[in-house]
């Protein structure tokens, strides 16, 4: 390795190149550094020096960074071009987009005479349209709200990990006053099913909080309740105009109102959501919760240390990570996805707004959402076709109950092609080879040693401990629709014998072609 260092006049340009397609930054490059061996990690500015040629690094160093980015140390001294940094605008659309033609048909008259009467025909309420129309603005602008960051930030001066006693404390702070009350479990209607809800805590102008006593039990929900009543007093005044907090309704809202949109109906969500973020932003500041991911390797279960709630931790994981490439999911039985987010753009022909009725078994979620027994945790590699290609996806899923004891399942995620691609250069190959081995074994099948060999390095870049747990397990196909399983069998006889328009179309076509 000494001799080779003399070939070092690329490998600063090389080392920058890496560290910018993966999004880290210098601290958080030197943290995974200590993260492997401390004794040899090197500072933030002796990055810098590095990677500006100012600095020759040690073939130890040199070995150590490897190590980081799963690379073999000669290839940081050999004579190759470092690989090109991705534009900062690659990132696909998390949401896809239709062109509103012809124009007329979309203007803003016809548009607000036309939504009403759609929300009232498909049972939709305006809370849930509402939260349709954030959600695609959070994917869209992935994720990223600065003010909110910022305005969080600046109440709990990034202290972390913020305990029951300093909310508490800011609470009073901020004039905020705490009255407890006792209030048991009820039975509530959500939509055409009964369901137990607890009112958990409210809201009440200009500056009380009424909160239920059982959540001293439960100190990671307690948390974010005070957290997400402050954010109403900081972001709003404390006006009042801000949803209840209610365990197991209706988009977190029970029980579910009337069909169609009323005025408030966008305020009530949009500000439901400032304060959920402004709460994630409080509890869980960008920086340190970001270096607390980095030693813990993206394990859900270390929330528990700090007394963060398992969603609390998926959702932060998908803003803070470096990795842009997220979705998180939390489905409540018998198929309500009652939170979405795709910052990766994952296909799904269902959301928040109504029930599965026919969703694939394979889905990691809903496999977990049916299962009685067995383990309440668990990743799994899955591959979905869309269209003539193949996408791969790993996710960590957990089984949990909400304070009513109603059952569901949190799932968060990640699309594995975009690191593959940065890691080895060949994704689709990679993505290709584990879906043969799929489909040649009935839909599910041990990874390919070549695809599972990229896969752990591509992980080892990422830092996520649980995708080589997933390498573990077989990979799974999925569909977007039952229809469309690309598998020999059925899945569980769930599929019909109703065929798609669009595909006897292609067919005939085929058959016309090939009997010229």
């Amino acid at each position: 390795m000494a001799t080779h260092l003399r070939n070092s006049h690329l490998l600063g340009s090389k080392l920058r190149s890496l560290r910018k397609t993966h999004g880290l930054t210098l601290e958080e490059l030197s943290a995974r550094c200590i993260q492997i061996d401390a004794a040899r990690a090197p500072s933030v500015s002796y990055l810098s020096m590095i990677e500006s040629g100012k600095r020759v690094p040690s073939g130890d160093l040199v070995g150590l960074l490897a190590s980081v980015f799963q690379r073999d140390p000669h290839w940081f001294l050999d004579a190759s071009e470092p690989p090109p940094a991705p534009p900062s605008q690659e990132r696909p659309t998390a949401t896809a987009t239709v062109p509103f033609e012809p124009a007329f048909l979309f203007s803003k008259e016809l548009l607000q005479a036309a939504i009403p009467e759609l929300l009232a025909q498909t049972g939709t309420t305006g809370r849930q349209f509402a939260h349709l129309l954030i959600r695609s603005h959070q994917e869209m602008s992935r994720n990223d709200f600065p003010d909110l960051e910022r305005a969080a930030e600046q109440v709990g001066e990034r202290r972390f990990p913020l305990g029951v006693d300093d909310l508490q404390k800011l609470c009073k702070h901020h004039g905020l006053q705490l009255k407890w009350y006792d209030q048991p479990p009820i039975l509530a209607m959500d939509g055409e099913h009964e369901l137990r809800s607890v009112l958990r805590s409210f809201y009440d102008s200009p500056s009380t909080v009424y909160v239920n006593r059982e959540l001293q039990k439960h100190p990671a929900r307690l948390k974010f309740d005070l957290a997400s009543h402050l954010a109403h007093k900081v972001l709003h005044g404390g006006d009042g105009l801000k949803s209840a907090h209610a365990t197991g309704g209706q988009l977190g809202d029970s029980p579910k109102g009337p069909a169609g949109l009323s005025p408030q109906d966008v305020l009530h969500a949009w500000r439901d959501f400032e304060c959920s973020f402004f709460a994630g932003a409080l509890l869980a500041p960008k920086v340190p919760f970001r270096r607390f991911l980095t030693r813990e390797s993206h394990r859900v279960e270390a929330g528990e240390k700090i007394e963060l709630a398992p969603a609390m931790m998926m959702r932060r994981m998908t803003k803070v990570s470096p990795y842009p490439h997220w979705h998180f999911f939390d489905a409540y039985p018998p198929g309500f996805l009652r939170a979405v987010y795709r910052g990766n753009g994952i296909p799904l022909p269902w959301g928040n707004m109504a029930q599965v009725s026919d969703p694939c078994p394979h889905w990691a979620v809903f496999r977990m959402l049916h299962r009685t027994r067995g383990n309440d945790r668990g990743s799994q590699i899955s591959v979905l076709r869309e269209g003539d290609r193949f996408l791969l996806y790993c996710c960590h899923s957990r089984r949990t109950e909400d304070m009513a004891g109603n059952p569901h399942v949190l799932s968060v995620g990640v699309d594995l092609a975009p690191a593959l691609q940065s890691h080895t250069g060949d994704a689709q190959a990679i993505v290709d080879s584990i879906a043969y081995a799929c489909l040649t074994h009935g839909g599910e099948a041990r990874i390919p040693e070549d695809a599972a060999a990229a896969i752990r390095g591509a992980a080892g870049v990422l830092n996520i401990a649980w995708i080589p747990d997933a390498l573990e397990r077989p990979a799974r196909i999925i569909c977007p629709r039952s229809s469309h399983c690309p598998r020999q069998e059925p899945c569980d006889g769930r599929m019909s014998g109703a065929r798609e328009i669009t595909d006897l179309r292609q067919e005939i076509i085929r058959k016309v072609k090939k009997a010229k």
